[in-house]
């Protein structure tokens, strides 16, 4: 069993049927935080994202995103397409605190287990769906994934360069969704204690259009009320200016940016030396030096290709202006800034050992568990006993197809 009898969340059980990365996500952070999270997967392979890659102690190995987005869980796999699989998941239904879900669109109204069905055989379960587009609308039927949905709400528009649109690196809208969808579980945990007796809980529907409509909160609104579509500036801000990256000295590339005037300011006469550009008044507002921006990065750029990276990182730091490292993940993995600050700890998989990095809050006398890594059904026999469940009843419903193999 999951969780730690000293957690946020001990005593909290949520179960969830989820795929790839959002709902996964959402229930890691809760198994993070010391909720027993129970992943009921399907016996012929599980959640698909098993399979994306093989690296993770590989070759032969577990896939990235699986380990990323699945510790600290119990893998149960049941038949849902069985009567007595489904007649488990409801046992476990009986004891949990929220379900989630990111199943295609109407599956869990298929199976029975919607909202509007939990409110009447489960009330006490907060259920949590996650979806692509949300009820309702003219594309609620379709398929979607992070790429898919990105490009749908305008973030792959504003990232790139011009005519070169891309998809942000991180699964934003998975990831977001799934932060979101645990914010809400925690939300209405923290209010049962006031609900009417009799009242089912909420249930949550969260879509991952939703979510990056709203990440694209400063985008959208600029272009309402300007009728602009802000052009994409790669490793830049159409939003302030001085603000992006340059080639230096070394053959490394830092990034610098400004936020008002006054930063604006300190980077001509202190950082490039270059009083005039300070002085001149096409600069003298963020708006102008957005109109302005090829003359300030050329003049940034020129004064960074004659110096090395620490050089320029040093002057400006003592300018007070910000300024970072363009770092590839292989020096993420190996940053000073990690190892110093002790974010790595060791986390169990089926193939051994792996290093991972603590959950980002740091939380004073509580040291997040990050549990094992689960493989398929390696939990299904322990969970279902604690339902009773016998032995020879394990025999049978394996033998009937209703849970997965004994898992070895």
């Amino acid at each position: 069993m999951t969780g730690t009898s000293d957690a946020p969340l001990a005593g909290v059980t949520v179960v969830a049927m989820e795929q790839a990365v959002a709902a996964p996500i959402c229930t890691r952070v809760l198994a993070d935080f010391g909720a027993r999270v129970i992943k009921v997967e399907n016996p012929n392979g599980g959640d698909f994202a098993r399979d994306y890659d093989d690296v993770v102690n590989g070759p032969g190995g577990l896939a990235a995103h699986f380990v990323w987005c699945n510790r600290g869980k119990e893998s149960v796999t049941l038949n849902t397409k069985s009567q007595a699989g489904m007649n488990l998941l409801h046992r476990l239904l009986d004891r949990a605190d929220a379900f989630v879900s990111n199943l295609a669109p109407g599956a869990t109204a298929r199976m029975g287990i919607a909202a509007a069905d939990l409110a009447q055989s489960h009330p006490n379960v907060i259920p949590v769906e996650i979806d692509g587009y949300g009820p309702g609308g003219p594309i609620s039927h379709k398929r979607a994934y992070d790429l898919l949905v990105q490009a749908e709400s305008g973030s792959c528009a504003i990232t790139g360069y011009p005519g070169m649109p891309a998809k942000p690196g991180p699964a934003m809208a998975d990831f977001t969704t799934g932060l979101y969808a645990a914010i809400s579980i925690l939300a209405l945990l923290f209010a049962r204690g006031g609900r009417p007796e009799g009242v089912a809980a909420p249930s949550v529907e969260l879509s991952l259009f939703d979510v990056m409509t709203d990440v694209m909160g400063y985008a959208l609104t600029y272009t309402q009320h300007s009728g602009v579509d802000q052009q994409p500036l790669g490793v830049g801000s159409p939003a302030v200016a001085p603000y992006g990256a340059f080639p230096t000295r070394d053959g490394q590339t830092v990034v610098l940016g400004t936020t008002n005037d006054r930063e604006w300011q300190r980077v001509a006469k202190e950082i490039i030396d270059r009083p005039d550009l300070a002085d001149d008044a096409r600069f003298s507002t963020n708006s102008g030096r957005c109109a302005h921006r090829d003359i300030l990065d050329e003049a940034i750029g020129s004064w960074c290709v004659q110096h090395d990276i620490a050089e320029i990182q040093k002057i400006a730091d003592a300018a007070g202006i910000g300024n970072s490292r363009y770092n590839l993940p292989s020096e993420v993995v190996v940053h000073p800034q990690l190892t110093a600050r002790d974010r790595w700890r060791t986390v169990g998989t089926s193939k051994g050992d792996i290093p991972a990095l603590r959950p980002p809050p740091v939380i004073k006398g509580f040291e997040q568990p990050m549990g094992v890594v689960p493989g398929l059904g390696e939990h299904t026999d322990a969970v279902l006993s604690e339902l009773g469940v016998s032995t020879d009843e394990l025999a049978r419903l394996r033998a009937d197809g209703a849970i997965g193999p004994a898992y070895s």
